[in-house]
């Protein structure tokens, strides 16, 4: 009866370390959303979050930012393809910011510089489509 004991409690401690193993995107913004470019300077489309480094230059200066995203099927289903980001790549990603104001944020899309676009399209962008779309 021990060890049925110890075996309950060994599931339970693991049952519990996933749970807090997975964390929550309450730290971004999906209310607001902005555009940053950069030159990659580390990418990993990994799960359960892809993994981005831009080294950016502004009127801040030169600096490295990192950013998270969708899982690597997430954004499979959203148009990325591998190999479509390399390091040394100019690109612009759309983020959901960090509440904190602090640099970073979720990756929800992201264009390259040859113009080929993957991910979510914000709906401001689907309200100038439309209204292209329409002739305004």
């Amino acid at each position: 009866m021990k060890e049925f004991g110890l075996v309950l409690m060994v599931l339970f401690i693991a049952a519990g370390s996933t749970a807090v193993a997975h964390h929550s995107a309450v730290q971004f913004d999906f209310g607001k959303s902005t555009s940053i470019t950069g030159v990659v300077k580390k990418f990993e489309a990994i799960n359960p979050h892809m993994r981005l480094v831009l080294t950016v230059t502004d009127a801040k200066g030169s600096r490295d930012i990192e950013f998270e995203g969708h899982s690597t099927n997430n954004m499979y289903r959203a148009g990325y393809r591998n190999n479509m980001i390399k390091v040394g790549d100019t690109i612009t990603v759309y983020i959901a910011p960090l509440r904190d104001g602090s640099e970073g944020g979720y990756v929800t899309a992201a264009s390259m510089a040859s113009g080929v676009r993957f991910g979510a399209r914000s709906s401001a962008e689907q309200a100038r489509d439309r209204e292209r779309a329409e002739g305004r």
